[in-house]
């Protein structure tokens, strides 16, 4: 990032937006602001050590970072930071009273839960998807949105976008949204498939899936998917394995790459994700375990490119599964990895200013 007095990451979708510039006052606000942020040499994993699976993450104007996670707190914690190291929860996206309960086909739908969010800003306006899902039930698989004028809520939920029948798709859930040129897309599924299909948002957040565009992407390897895109390539990230199995947990997340937004995408051998070819990115070690279903990828203020997820740690498992925090790094034909596959116990912290 260049500057925050006029740069916003919409992280999600892919890119950056360009604002105005700022007035004097807003500038001179907005660079106290950034001269409170601690600024720290060094870190450790976990940096959020309650559970919080699934995590994605979004950072505004100003500089400070939101983060939401699977509902281990009930109805969608979310975290806030200005570092990336150091989080506090600030909330959850919906009460009970406003908690979304539909599942179509499902007489038992009150028992779903709320997994996998996502969070992008869209049309001025925080648009939160999440899945709302039965576990072990794979015909019972949600996915639907909420939105907000405030990172911290209150979230409304608007609906369904649509459901595994739907879309016959087994475990429709873990989905995605990425915009580009305009258009928005979603990328969705788990162990059955990695679909993308184009979306038609209106301008009042309404969501509308265009269902003759679906098309497989990735095979039955993975869930938790993502997408970023550098120099001209598509990065799909994805994780492999079981994600919730405590000591268990063989989750690993992995990347494939492609020219198209559509595919194929591809390992460094040129094997498709369709066939579940893929290049590992990070994998379990001997502290951490279950080390997957990454945020989308976040820059800091020197460019550097980083990584949340969430991971077991052997000697606090009852802990379940916490966030950590790693540098990416690209190699010299654009391939990302992190710390020699492994998570990072200490390592030198992102550069905010």
């Amino acid at each position: 990032m260049k500057g925050l007095n006029y740069i916003l990451l919409a992280s999600v979708l892919g890119g950056v937006v360009a604002c105005g510039p700022k007035s004097a006052r807003e500038a001179e606000a907005s660079s106290a602001s950034a001269d409170s942020i601690e600024v720290k040499a060094t870190y450790r994993n976990p940096v959020i050590r309650i559970s919080a699976p699934d995590p994605t993450a979004i950072r505004l104007a100003d500089g400070t970072y939101y983060l939401y996670a699977t509902e281990d707190i009930r109805n969608l914690p979310i975290f806030k930071s200005r570092n990336l190291v150091d989080w506090e929860e600030v909330g959850t996206a919906f009460t009970d009273a406003t908690r979304p309960d539909f599942v179509d086909n499902n007489p038992e739908g009150k028992k779903a839960a709320l997994w996998a969010p996502d969070i992008h800003f869209v049309k001025e306006k925080y648009l939160l998807t999440y899945s709302l899902a039965e576990w072990g039930n794979h015909w019972i698989s949600t996915i639907g949105y909420a939105v907000a004028d405030s990172p911290e809520g209150p979230f409304t939920p608007k609906g369904k976008i649509f459901n595994s029948r739907d879309v016959d798709v087994e475990n429709s859930i873990d989905q995605f949204v990425y915009e580009e040129a305009g258009r928005y897309y979603i990328l969705w599924g788990s162990f059955f498939g990695i679909y993308i299909m184009e979306l038609e948002i209106a301008d009042d957040l309404t969501i509308t899936p265009k269902f003759d565009t679906k098309r497989q992407i990735a095979g039955n390897a993975y869930e938790g998917i993502n997408l970023w895109k550098r120099d001209g390539y598509y990065y799909l990230f994805g994780s492999i394995g079981s994600c919730c199995e405590g000591e268990k947990s063989t989750y690993t997340t992995v990347v494939g790459r492609s020219r198209d937004l559509w595919g194929p995408y591809v390992n460094k051998a040129g094997e498709r994700m369709l066939d579940n070819a893929h290049e590992v990115v990070v994998h379990k070690d001997d502290r951490f375990v279950g080390t997957g279903h990454n945020a989308l990828l976040q820059l800091d203020d020197a460019g550097q490119t980083w990584m949340l997820y969430h991971a077991f740690e052997l000697s606090n498992l009852g802990a379940q599964r916490q966030v950590l925090l790693d540098r990416v790094l690209w190699d010299d034909a654009g391939w990302p990895v992190i710390n020699g596959q492994q998570p990072s116990h200490e390592a030198e912290a992102p550069e905010i200013r």
